[in-house]
Parts: structure tokens; sequence; C-alpha cells
């Protein structure tokens, strides 16, 4: 089981940025995805997670109005779609993967088991 996060960069604030998880050897389709991001000094938060049937949950409110979660069972990946970026969602961002056949979308990472490595998001201000 492996995830591969991918989509980083450098972006000024109000630009947009969309940030994919990929999975390989397996498939996505019974797993709850979540999206997570830290930051130095703090622990990784839950930003945005999305079950196998498409149910989501936010995990940061700061992000609602600006970053949107899909998956694309077909291509076998999530995407996380972020806009109207501000400098405090300067982070490394993490996907995750909580096999569960149920409608929980968690938040909290330690429901997660399978985590991909990070991508840097920086916004400029």
């Amino acid at each position: 089981v492996q995830l591969q996060a991918s989509g980083g960069g450098l972006v000024q604030a109000g630009e947009s940025l969309r940030l994919s998880c990929a999975g390989s050897g397996f498939s996505l389709d019974n797993y709850a995805i979540g999206w997570f991001r830290k930051v130095p000094g703090k622990e990784r938060e839950g930003i945005i997670c999305i079950n196998s049937i498409g149910s989501t949950n936010y995990g940061d409110d700061s992000v609602k109005g600006r970053f949107t979660i899909s998956r694309d069972n077909a291509k076998n990946t999530v995407a996380l779609q972020m806009s109207s970026l501000k400098p405090e969602d300067t982070a490394v961002y993490y996907c995750a993967a909580d096999y569960r056949n149920n409608a929980y979308v968690p938040t909290d990472r330690y429901q997660y088991d399978y985590w991909g490595q990070g991508t840097q998001v920086t916004v400029s201000s």
C-alpha cells in the first residue's frame, strides 16, 4: 500500500493549487482519504477528508469555502483543490488512507493507517 502526494509548489497569496494523492498497489475505492498538513511546531492536522461514497468532512474550518476534495476512482486518485490561498496555508501537505466501509469520515490523524510522503506548499504574501 503506497500513497503518492504531488502538486505542491510556491504560489502567491490568492492563487490556486491542486494537489493529487495517487494509490499504488491497491484500490482507493474502500478507503477514506484525508488531507493533512503540518507546520513546524504544530501537530499534523486534518484539513478535509472524503469517504468511499464521496461524503466529505472538514477538520479545519479555516479552509471551508476555499478547499475542496474529490476522488476519481477510475484514476485511483484523490485531489485537493485549494483556492484563495493564504500565507498561513504554508505547510507540508500529506494524504492518508483509512480502510473503512461505513459512512464515517474521520479527520483525526490517528484513524489513518497509510500515509504518503509530504508535498510542500508555500504561499507568499
